[in-house]
């Protein structure tokens, strides 16, 4: 191997080092990016975050103080069932919505939290019957807006 070879070589393995740190860097971060949506539904406009990845579907709204900017949080699902819900590591109470095909099929009401509660412990809520769709909003909203079983979700931005 001559020597002009030989130096080019440590260049390589640096810049491939350096892409692969780069792409592990990444991915852990992008776990980390919330996306969002606008959604309508009874007359109101709704920013609500998607919960999209396993991971943040899993996560949802647990560790966060507040709702912060947003309005609730959305999750779809690919298949239609009685998708249960848990109040893990959750600082507030929120409204449990269940639709199927964007229309409400069961809604949970001021759903509290269960500080200290082991995770086998934790109360599931399950919605009466198959959904593909849970939004999760702040207390009472559902009382305070009338939200009753057949109302329509929209979402403003695919």
């Amino acid at each position: 191997m001559r020597t002009s070879e030989m130096k080019k070589h440590p260049k390589h393995v640096k810049m491939v080092f350096v892409l692969f740190i780069s792409a592990l860097v990444f991915l852990q971060l992008w776990k980390f990016y919330w996306p969002s949506l606008d959604l309508g539904l009874k007359n109101e406009n709704l920013h609500v975050l998607h919960a999209k990845t396993l991971f943040q579907q899993y996560r949802g709204l647990g560790k966060r103080e507040s709702l912060g900017r947003f309005d609730g949080m959305l999750f779809v699902f690919d298949v239609y069932a009685k998708h249960g819900i848990v109040m893990r590591d959750m600082m507030f109470p929120i409204d449990i919505v269940w639709l199927r095909d964007a229309k409400v099929v069961d809604i949970a009401p001021d759903v509290q939290t269960e500080p200290g509660t082991p995770e086998k412990y934790l109360r599931r809520y399950y919605p009466r019957i198959e959904a593909n769709m849970v939004l999760e909003l702040p207390a009472a909203w559902a009382q305070k807006h009338e939200l009753k079983i057949g109302d329509e979700l929209r979402i403003l931005d695919p």
